[in-house]
């Protein structure tokens, strides 16, 4: 191997590592950072706020979501409840979405033509027209992808802080404050464990206060959410509420089965590992090993065998 070829080598795995670096630490900001920022209620490194990237977004997409915005009232139908679920509250968030939809639904068709012309394939038109009418309808529902992606991580992370917020409650309310008042304190000591749970909880103790019934307050509990657990546990608070037993007890044993619940599913996630990994063993790993193991031994035997073959002929 030539020096040249060693220094290709030494320049193409720095590139991948600072590519993987930097990925990693765009994608993975660090956690305490985030919650000194959190607790300091400020930006710590002065990049935009959200409100100001909503804004911006909105300027941008303003003009293309009217293309392909329903005509009917779309506060009615079931994608408003999906935003809910996603923790979308901006009253701006169908503009971007449907201006995203349309945006992406014209941009790559045309970067997917740009590169096949680029790459000099030698395509019919039958092909071109296959490939944009794939990228528009890809890019049409890439923001359905994504929303469903967001709705997913938030009613799982829900899951997860659940049984440790009805111990909470239960020690609050075991403690002498009544269930507004738990909800309250719930609330505060979840803001850094999750987010989401917290604002959920916060919302049913602003309609608490608004004068809202506490029935109605967790049955919009429960539609926002959208996680069946929380609305076994509406169902729950409300019969108890109604024949006035015990809610500590309500509560404890709700809690005990959530927390069997999350053990099972992180148990059934631990079983999947062994199959999960079993692909990329055989077909990344596996390969990879056999080439370095055997390789030089099938160029050896290469080596020796043709020259007595070929004498021999």
């Amino acid at each position: 191997m030539s020096t040249m070829h060693v220094i290709f080598l030494v320049m193409l795995f720095l590139a991948v590592s600072g590519a993987a670096l930097f990925g990693m630490l765009v994608l993975t900001p660090s956690a305490a950072r985030q919650r000194l920022r959190a607790l300091d209620g400020s930006d710590l490194g002065g990049h935009p706020t959200s409100a100001q990237w909503i804004e911006t977004a909105t300027r941008i997409t303003a003009p293309f979501s009217k293309l392909a915005l329903p005509e009917e009232d779309w506060n009615r139908s079931p994608l408003r409840v999906r935003f809910m679920n996603a923790g979308l509250r901006s009253p701006n968030a169908h503009i971007i979405f449907f201006g995203a939809k349309t945006l992406l639904a014209a941009f790559l068709p045309v970067l997917a033509y740009s590169c096949l012309v680029l790459s000099g394939a030698d395509l019919g038109m039958q092909s071109y027209m296959a490939a944009l009418f794939l990228s528009a309808g890809l890019g049409y529902y890439l923001p359905n992808i994504v929303l469903n992606r967001l709705v997913f991580l938030r009613q799982r992370e829900i899951f997860e802080t659940f049984p440790d917020a009805l111990d909470l409650i239960i020690v609050c309310i075991e403690a002498g404050l009544g269930m507004d008042a738990a909800l309250i304190k719930v609330a505060e000591e979840l803001r850094h464990r999750s987010k989401a749970l917290s604002d959920e909880l916060h919302l049913v103790t602003l309609e608490l206060r608004a004068g809202a019934s506490k029935e109605n307050a967790l049955h919009n509990l429960a539609a926002r959410t959208g996680v069946e657990d929380v609305e076994a546990l509406v169902a729950t608070l409300i019969q108890a509420e109604r024949f006035g037993t015990s809610i500590a007890d309500s509560l404890r044993v709700h809690a005990d089965v959530l927390r069997t619940k999350r053990r099972q599913r992180a148990e059934e996630k631990a079983a999947k590992i062994a199959l999960k990994l079993l692909f990329p063993l055989i077909f990344c790993i596996f390969p990879s090993m056999l080439l370095v193991l055997l390789g030089p031994a099938f160029i050896r035997v290469y080596r020796v065998l043709v020259p007595i073959i070929t004498g021999a002929q």
